[in-house]
């Protein structure tokens, strides 16, 4: 018996002369049962013509251009050991076996003493080859009381039908490309091909993802694989001027955006009643005039922040890159974040839980001033813990801040307002602090961002707190 196996087109409907657009395999390729050998294209539909049996291609008898109708000879095939006893009867349809046996008459009378039944048992039904055809031409017919009765042939491969779409037409491509496509994430109606008719083949594919990862990387992008912004030609409504972005917006709108993308933010929305606290601040700054120190609400809300992450660890921790352990710092650096001509930058004050009010309203001035200037030490905008983005000069009652990464939390200020609140006799004139914190739901979660809100609240609230 022969280990080679001619693999034929299978039904394909009543389709005739349907164009082979792919050939996916070549000569010395090994195939499965069911791997794509060849993509057929006809005016509903694509489809691939599978191999019926596992093994080595060892000739390839289309290409593409041709066209090709059921029974045509795709490829030969050396079966793979284990698929030999089922090739013969897997290669063809029964029609196409029918032939096979017209054509091999003579050859099998001179082997086998000129069996002329053979070819009335090819063109039965395959139930009856089931029943009727011996495993081995020269053994006589299984008996009824035989318990190991000859392997059934396969019935021939049926083709999936083709996609179709009644809304919008799908790309112009192969199952097999579209399978490829789906394996690299790839959106095939972002691809455009450079085949016949404008189908999309495996290199446009390939050369779409090349061109993705390039285009991350000149981004600065990490590849996420989000869809873009379509570009706009906004001059067609009006004038416009394009300019650059500042160097300090490029950087930081990088970073802000992977942050974005990698830590899920949740914030916390809560306010305090500072009114004592105000009028403790506007007392040591009448103090301190002559001395030229500007004490600002913001030194307060630092030493709160440092008290509240020595009260609540995770506050001052980051994630491993793995996400699986918490690296808990022991020293309290707070960054704060100062707008300037060119953007925001974010210097950071160190051991701010061993200096005082003054202190850090002394460092935080020049500090400041510096970021204004441009004129920040690269070491003066790293190591911070935690960050502080206050929007009180400005104005707004909330709003999200994006936590900057890899910190786990920040806390936003907005401007205060006098609101009236319930004493428990009476509403009297307070004013409130409205404060938001966004933080790293892997790391903090709901409960304790509202005890870290409400330790916060309750320090600004009562200035004593801050000498615990």
């Amino acid at each position: 018996m022969s280990d080679s196996q001619d693999i034929l087109v299978p039904d394909i409907g009543d389709f005739d002369s349907v164009d082979v657009i792919e050939v996916l395999v070549s000569p010395g390729d090994t195939v499965d049962v069911e791997s794509p050998l060849i993509t057929l294209e006809s005016d509903k539909a694509t489809m691939d013509v599978p191999s019926p049996v596992a093994g080595t291609v060892t000739e390839v008898r289309i290409a593409v251009g041709d066209q090709v109708s059921q029974g045509s000879l795709v490829a030969v095939v050396t079966a793979a050991e284990s698929t030999l006893e089922d090739a013969p009867a897997t290669a063809a349809t029964p029609q196409a076996q029918a032939e096979d046996g017209d054509n091999s008459k003579e050859n099998e009378g001179e082997s086998q003493g000129g069996d002329k039944k053979e070819p009335d048992r090819a063109t039965e039904t395959p139930a009856k080859i089931d029943t009727q055809l011996p495993s081995d031409p020269d053994s006589p017919a299984p008996k009824a009381e035989d318990p190991t009765p000859p392997l059934a042939p396969r019935p021939p491969p049926s083709l999936p039908p083709g996609s179709e779409s009644d809304s919008e037409p799908l790309p112009h491509a192969s199952p097999a490309i579209r399978r490829f496509a789906r394996e690299l994430g790839a959106d095939l109606a972002k691809i455009s091909g450079s085949g016949s008719h404008g189908r999309i083949l495996k290199e446009d594919v390939t050369q779409f993802i090349k061109a993705a990862l390039s285009q991350g990387v000149r981004d600065g992008q990490d590849g996420s694989g989000l869809p873009t912004i379509p570009e706009v030609d906004f001059s067609k409504w009006g004038p416009v001027a394009t300019e650059p972005l500042s160097r300090i917006k490029r950087i930081s709108g990088r970073h802000l955006q992977r942050a974005w993308l990698n830590v899920p933010h949740v914030t916390h929305h809560d306010e305090a009643d500072i009114t004592e606290l105000e009028a403790f601040r506007k007392t040591l700054q009448s103090d301190r005039a002559s001395e030229g120190i500007r004490i600002t609400l913001l030194g307060f809300v630092i030493k709160v922040l440092a008290s509240a992450m020595k009260a609540f660890p995770s506050l001052n921790a980051s994630l491993t890159p793995d996400g699986e352990h918490l690296v808990l710092k022991q020293y309290f650096h707070v960054g704060v974040a100062v707008d300037t001509e060119n953007g925001l930058v974010v210097p950071v004050l160190r051991d701010v839980d061993r200096k005082g009010i003054l202190e850090l309203a002394t460092e935080l001035s020049a500090l400041s001033a510096r970021a204004r200037e441009g004129k920040l030490k690269p070491d003066e905008m790293q190591g911070g813990c935690i960050s502080i983005s206050s929007l009180g000069g400005i104005g707004g009652i909330g709003f999200t801040p994006i936590v900057n990464a890899p910190e786990v939390a920040i806390l936003g200020v907005s401007r205060a307002q006098t609101k009236p609140r319930w004493d428990g006799a009476a509403f009297a004139p307070r004013l409130m602090l409205p404060l938001d914190l966004s933080y790293d739901h892997r790391v903090i979660d709901g409960a304790e961002a509202a005890r870290i809100s409400a330790f916060i609240a309750a320090a600004l609230e009562d200035p004593r707190r801050l000498l615990l």
